[in-house]
């Protein structure tokens, strides 16, 4: 039996629906956990396994597959919007990092979030720069970096991932898109779930020494009103209110050394093909 890339911790999350197809469609050996049953994809090993009640069922796992992955990614956790604490990030992150540890896994992924970055501005943030989260949530992730933190430890802060944020997951029709001055709506770091599965098994993989923290998404930003264009969802424009965020990009400067990107990764039109390709997975129960 072969040796995984990657084990996924929390892949019934959206963005975690949307990289089961990605994943597949590379022919990644990817290992899954807390799924639901509606998702089940016969050629994933997978082990049902909740990070706080300790390392056991993920030893036996690794046990029977013959050695541990290369890495763990870790998506589990609270998102915005839930109305959960946001502090289970935290205690999951560490949960998994020591069973991680425990059973042999040398790389260890935790997806952060650019909400770390806390208000946006005319230039891209960039991962060496001091922070100040704006929300509950991007504290969390803050603090779950710093307590994480530790040999071969990366915390990925990924921007918006297409197909798995409130802009195309929003039912309301048309959408209302905040217009500013310049007559663009919100730009934003956003990237294909493709594209996504290409990163996070080029980072799993690399023999390179990864970073603490790297940013995540494709090269250029994008006008949210591009992507709502892309997927022919009508819209209507509202002009920005005060304090509304007009741009918060990301540096990807460090992740390009790592992932070759092609131009049209950072395209619309590529965004919304790859979200209706990875489509095949059911959302979880509301």
């Amino acid at each position: 039996m072969s040796a995984l890339s990657l084990i996924v911790v929390g892949a019934n999350g959206r963005v975690g629906r949307l990289l089961i197809p990605a994943f597949r469609a590379l022919g990644a050996a990817v290992g899954l956990t807390q799924r639901d049953s509606r998702a089940l994809t016969p050629d994933m090993a997978e082990v049902t396994w909740a990070p706080l009640d300790g390392p056991a069922p993920l030893a036996a796992f690794i046990a029977a597959r013959g050695g541990p992955p290369k890495a763990m990614l870790v998506l589990a956790g609270s998102t915005p919007g839930t109305g959960a604490d946001m502090a289970v990030n935290i205690a999951v992150a560490q949960a998994c990092t020591a069973a991680a540890r425990a059973v042999g896994i040398g790389r260890i992924l935790l997806a952060s979030s650019s909400a770390i970055y806390g208000h946006g501005r005319a230039t891209p943030w960039r991962e060496t720069e001091a922070v100040a989260p704006a929300s509950a949530y991007g504290h969390a992730k803050l603090e779950m970096e710093r307590r994480c933190a530790g040999p071969d430890v990366c915390a990925l802060r990924i921007g918006n991932v297409a197909g798995a944020d409130a802009l195309l997951t929003n039912p309301r029709r048309p959408l209302v898109l905040d217009q500013f001055p310049d007559g663009n709506g919100p730009i934003r770091s956003y990237i294909g779930p493709q594209s996504l599965a290409r990163v996070l098994v080029t980072l799993a993989e690399t023999p390179l020494t990864l970073p603490p923290v790297l940013n995540i998404g494709a090269p250029l930003p994008v006008d949210m009103a591009d992507l709502a264009r892309a997927a022919g969802i009508p819209f209507d424009w509202h002009p920005a209110p005060p304090g509304a965020t007009a741009r918060l990009t990301l540096d990807l400067g460090h992740l390009e050394t790592l992932v070759t990107f092609q131009d049209r990764d950072s395209t619309a039109a590529a965004m919304i093909a790859q979200w209706r390709h990875c489509q095949t997975q059911p959302e979880p129960p509301s």
